[in-house]
């Protein structure tokens, strides 16, 4: 048994410890913040996130406490087309094996979470920021913010888009900024008129612009979250906004996105960022796994769902033996690259292409999108939410 550190609690982290725990390792979640929690509110959670939930045990808790969603819909947002609609239900669950939900995210760390605290070999610490590490053929030390030193056989990055652990092995600088602002809020249901509580992830396109809308909560609450291609060149993160300057962000919106943007109070801004693919995740004992490996932005809707995966791979090549961690974090690389690679580029075309075109090329977007099927529908996200982690299928 060997004592590997993670560095980040939050979604990625907690689920790699999970998923090597029960590979039969002793694990020391490192976490910067002073409790473990997670910020932020709704996010979509696609069947290939509920497969690798299901194999570090806690899909059933977070199905309980997801939204089963009916339909994604994507509208025209300034005339208030419904340009396409792609059912969730039955053919979909069938062809997929799971459903298609949205959660607040705490209602996916919460389980996590759980689990973790259920677990013997898991040690959880807080208040403990990883600065940089120093290896050699024994192990790894990582240096915290504090002074302190903790050793460990093994370190894996999990500490976000700004991972200090990815900053020493990769270099990169920075993440990339969008140039997209992205203003949240959560409303209650109960302040939503009845006539607009659609059980749909709904996606309302403009020029340079777009509003997406859905429940969390258990449906006691409106998920709204409305982007701006405004050329931002700083980033943000969770800065209050006024009411009025949202509502000015959306010129043309049409009548009834336009009414479910004023239901808005509280908001908060965001400019999205992400960081280019890079080929090298790893460094003989310390390897990277989820938003600090490839964050990516929000227009796949994959980033939790790649994390969970990540991990569930992770734990699996890292097995029940002695590892030797340079191959096995090597191969979990080779594993995983190629697939998170091209969700990244995914996510930045659908946002250049797919929300925000204007003028023809909208009309053609539309069109396009239009003429597809159901089936057609399915077939083009097979690879993303078809895949199923893991060595075995887990019990049901």
């Amino acid at each position: 048994m060997a004592r590997i550190l993670i560095a980040g609690g939050g979604i990625g982290g907690l689920a790699a410890a999970l998923s090597v725990s029960r590979s039969g390792h002793h694990v020391v979640v490192l976490e910067s913040r002073d409790t473990f929690t997670e910020l932020g509110a709704g996010i979509q959670l696609a069947p290939n996130a509920f497969h690798a939930l299901d194999r570090l045990g806690v899909g059933e808790e977070v199905r309980r406490r997801a939204v089963h969603i009916d339909e994604l819909r994507f509208m025209d947002g300034t005339t208030g087309e419904r340009v396409a609609v792609m059912p969730l239900t039955g053919a979909y669950r069938a062809r997929f094996g799971n459903p298609y939900t949205v959660v607040h995210r705490i209602d996916l760390y919460a389980p996590l979470l759980a689990a973790c605290q259920a677990e013997d070999g898991i040690e959880l610490r807080t208040g403990a920021h990883v600065e940089r590490y120093t290896q050699d053929r024994a192990g790894v030390t990582v240096r915290l913010a504090s002074g302190e030193q903790v050793h460990g056989a093994a370190l894996i990055g999990a500490d976000g888009i700004n991972s200090r652990v990815r900053r020493q092995l990769v270099g990169d600088g920075p993440p990339k900024v969008s140039g997209h602002t992205i203003y949240r809020t959560v409303v209650p249901m109960d302040q939503v008129p009845a006539e607009l509580r659609w059980n749909t992830v709904t996606l309302w396109a403009g020029p340079k612009w777009h509003f997406v809308h859905y429940p969390i909560g258990g449906g006691r609450f409106l998920n709204l979250a409305a982007t701006r291609d405004d050329d931002a060149t700083v980033a943000v993160t969770g800065v209050p906004v006024e009411r009025a300057h949202v509502l000015g962000e959306f010129p043309g919106l049409g009548e009834i996105p336009r009414r479910l943007l004023e239901l808005g109070r509280e908001w908060r801004s965001w400019v999205l960022c992400d960081r280019d693919p890079v080929r090298t995740w790893c460094d003989g004992r310390v390897v990277l796994l989820g938003d600090a490996a490839h964050p990516m932005l929000q227009y796949a809707a994959q980033g939790a769902c790649q994390a969970v995966e990540d991990a569930v791979v992770l734990g699996e090549l890292i097995g029940a033996d002695e590892p030797e961690f340079e191959q096995r974090f090597e191969k979990f690389t080779a594993e995983r690259r190629d697939r998170t690679d091209a969700t990244q580029l995914l996510a930045r075309e659908m946002g250049r292409q797919l929300y925000h075109p204007a003028g023809e090329r909208a009309v053609e977007r539309n069109a396009m999108l239009a003429a597809l099927s159901a089936e057609e529908m399915y077939d083009k996200v097979e690879w993303l939410h078809g895949t199923r982690v893991g060595a075995v299928p887990a019990a049901r």
